[in-house]
Parts: C-alpha cells; sequence; structure tokens
C-alpha cells in the first residue's frame, strides 16, 4: 500500500488552525447565479474530474499524536466522500444554503475540505479557510465549468498597468496607535455570522484616473466605517483596513491553499471627514500601490517564529492563541477583499449558461466583527457584508449597505 504524501501545514494555515472557533466557523462562501438549469450527474462528474486536475486541494488533515511538532496536510487520490449536493427548491431555499455556507464549515478530516451545494441554478461552494481561499477554490470552479460545458474558461489577460518605481507614499498617516473598531450596532443573542448580499453598478471612473475601482472601494469602505462609528457616537480614530493582496496566475497552474498576503491601508481621522474626493483617492491609489510592491511574508514576520517546530503543536496553540487575544486592540477595523473582475467566463455552455452574478464573503469574527467582499461579474458590483453578531444585526447590516452604496457613488469624481 502506498504512503499518504503528507505536506507541513503552510503558516496561514497553521496560525488559523490554531485559533479555530465553533461559534464563528472560518468558512468562505462563494455564490455563483446561473441562467439556467444545471444537470446532476454532470456536474458531479466534472466537479470530481476538476479536483483531480488540481490534486492539491485533495486533501485532509493528517492524525498525529499530542507532541508532534507540526499538522500536516494528507493528499488522498480521491474524495472522501460525495461532495456536490442538490438542496430541494422551495421559498427560503437561498437564503438556507446561504446561512449553511456560514455555519456549517467542511471538517478538516474529510477530503476535499470544500462543499459545492447546487439550489436551483444557483452554486454554493463552501470552503473551510484553515486550508483554502476563494480565488484558489474559483479556479477549481472554473475547471469544472469547462469539463461540464465543453467551452474554454481561459482566464482573461489582467489590465495592464505600467510599472512604477516603488516608494512610500509621503503622508501616510502613523499606525503606532490601536485602530477604531466598527461601533456596536444591535448585536443579535445567537453567535456566529450573519450576511448579506446585494448588487450595485460598477463606480464611474474618468479615463486616465490615477486611481483604480479598488481605491474607489477602499475609500467607500473607510467613510462607511467613519459615518457608522459617529453616528453610534464613537471617538475618532485612525481607521486600518486590511487588503489581501493576491500575485498568482489564474491559469491551471495556480497555486492552491491559501496564496494571499495581508496589507493594512491606513486613514486618519480628519482625512474622513467631509474629504476632498479627488485628493482622498489620489492618497489612497499611492498608498496601496506602495503597499502592493513591498516584500512581506503573508502574516508578517512574527508568524513565521510561531510556526518554526520549535515546541509540539498544543503548546504553540496556546501561546498563539494567547498572543492573538493581547494583540486584539490592534486588530485592523475592518478587511476588505476585493476580488475585481472574476477574471474566469464561468461558462457552463449552452443549456447552463454563463454566470452573470458571482458573490464572495470571507470571515467576519470578532475582534474585527466586519468583513466587506466584493467582486465584478457582466458589469456589475457584487457586494457582499459578512458580520459577527456579536456585533451587528440584520438590520445594522441592511444600513451599512445603504451607507456602502451612497458612498461609492460620492467616489464618481469628474475631472
Amino acid at each position: 500500500m502506498t504512503t499518504p504524501v503528507r505536506i507541513p501545514f503552510p503558516v496561514v494555515d497553521e496560525v488559523s488552525r490554531h485559533c479555530l472557533q465553533e461559534e464563528e466557523p472560518e468558512t468562505v462562501h462563494i455564490e455563483v447565479h446561473l441562467p439556467g438549469p444545471v444537470d446532476q450527474m454532470r456536474l458531479r462528474k466534472a466537479f470530481t474530474e476538476a479536483l483531480h486536475r488540481h490534486p492539491r486541494i485533495l486533501m485532509r488533515e493528517a492524525k498525529g499524536p499530542w507532541y508532534r511538532r507540526r499538522y500536516e496536510w494528507e493528499l488522498t487520490p480521491e474524495p472522501d466522500g460525495e461532495v456536490v449536493t442538490f438542496a430541494p427548491p422551495g421559498p427560503r431555499a437561498l437564503q438556507d444554503a446561504r446561512t449553511r455556507a456560514l455555519t456549517e464549515v467542511p471538517p478538516l478530516s474529510v477530503s476535499p475540505p470544500v462543499r459545492l451545494e447546487v439550489v436551483d441554478s444557483v452554486l454554493f461552494l463552501t470552503i473551510n479557510h484553515t486550508a483554502l481561499d476563494g480565488p484558489a477554490c474559483l479556479r477549481v470552479l472554473a475547471t469544472a465549468a469547462e469539463l461540464y460545458g465543453g467551452r474554454d474558461n481561459a482566464p482573461a489577460a489582467p489590465p495592464v498597468r505600467p510599472a512604477e518605481p516603488r516608494q512610500e507614499p509621503s503622508d501616510t498617516p502613523t499606525t503606532w496607535s490601536p485602530p477604531a473598531r466598527v461601533a456596536p450596532g444591535t448585536p443579535d443573542p445567537s453567535p456566529g455570522n450573519g450576511m448579506l448580499v446585494t448588487e450595485l453598478p460598477l463606480p464611474h471612473r474618468p479615463k486616465g484616473s490615477p486611481y483604480t475601482v479598488n481605491d474607489q472601494l477602499m475609500v467607500t469602505t473607510a467613510l462607511t466605517i467613519a459615518h457608522w462609528n459617529r453616528e453610534h457616537g464613537a471617538r475618532p480614530r485612525p481607521l486600518r483596513i486590511t487588503m489581501p493582496v493576491d500575485d498568482r496566475p489564474r491559469d491551471t497552474t495556480m497555486p492552491i491553499g491559501n496564496g494571499t498576503r495581508l496589507v493594512e491601508v491606513p486613514f486618519s481621522p480628519p482625512e474622513l471627514d467631509h474629504p476632498e474626493m479627488s485628493g482622498l483617492l489620489r492618497r489612497t491609489a499611492e498608498r496601496t500601490r506602495a503597499l502592493k510592491s513591498l516584500p512581506r511574508p503573508q502574516l508578517g514576520h512574527g508568524a513565521a517564529l510561531l510556526t518554526a517546530p520549535w515546541a509540539p503543536v498544543a503548546a504553540r496553540a496556546a501561546l498563539t492563541r494567547a498572543l492573538r487575544r493581547a494583540a486584539a486592540p490592534w486588530t485592523s477595523t475592518t478587511l476588505l477583499s476585493n476580488i475585481g473582475r472574476i477574471p474566469y467566463p464561468l461558462d457552463f455552455g449552452e443549456e447552463t449558461g454563463r454566470a452573470h452574478a458571482v458573490w464572495f464573503s470571507a470571515p467576519a469574527r470578532m475582534p474585527r466583527g466586519l468583513t466587506v467582499t466584493t467582486a465584478s461579474t457582466a458589469g456589475r458590483l457584487h457586494l457582499a457584508l459578512r458580520w459577527s453578531r456579536a456585533l451587528l444585526s440584520h438590520g445594522d447590516g441592511a444600513h451599512l449597505r445603504d451607507l456602502f452604496e451612497h458612498y461609492l457613488h460620492t467616489t464618481e469624481v469628474t475631472p
């Protein structure tokens, strides 16, 4: 019998594994809306074949003694069970599937730690974020779409932007004080995450603008939270917004796993109080460009020390959790994950068609308590707000959505 291949947990996976909480599962949700019906047998066959085309996704956490120095992934030749399920239709079927994507995490002990659920013509991909991220699983889904429909689902070429010399922006706010928290709204008594998804027009951007749509979304997020906090009587503090940066190729060579690195974009209170918009957009663009250009480990330099195998994982897990609790006041205000234009057609062929809406959502555990995830498909912006119920209610989420829509419109500056 062949011994299974084992891979030590990368830094991101191990830190996530140390800090798991049952009350707020670390799931990533991807929701793909298709115009036509999905054939059950064809989808099961196509998705299973796509898993084999990207074998790094076929993994589970390997068992080991308490004194082991590393967590390890064990690669499997086949899925451990059925990955694709079909939910019965009904008036609440869509909402129930969204709830399951937030509350029922695919276990790490079963390969792959992913679930694909189909409700009518909507695909729900639920991912255990300890193992994988959204862009990697979207790559697998694009392969499945090609196998299902027989049409080319190669990624579109990324936008070409002139290379610029690396430089530090001259007016970056200091990061030497704890950032603002999202002010509590009306918390729900039940634990876990809540979520709201909506479709908005893509913001207009004059040709030749020195900023990108991502910069407009960053400014929108900052202004939305500053407004929310003012409404709730929070003392003005600097905002820091975490932004994932993904440098991986989008073709079939894309490494599967957790492949983004995190940077933090700062904003000072005065620049979010009745700002001159074109100046704020320009400064934000300078900051995001500088941060993207800096080489940096995925979770910073300290995480590599925490995950070095100098002690059994149980001991390092306890230390990691203690340090995370101690660092909670320094955690960024929120996370904005902008997937950008979906790079794949996600074309499932003549009968099922091409995706016309794709939503993502990222975990929203406390102390951050709120994440903003955006993607664009078919010329529309798809926004998901996800929050910890310990911080906000569904009504709070609806108000934040309205604020976001308002401030997104204000970023449409005319020259």
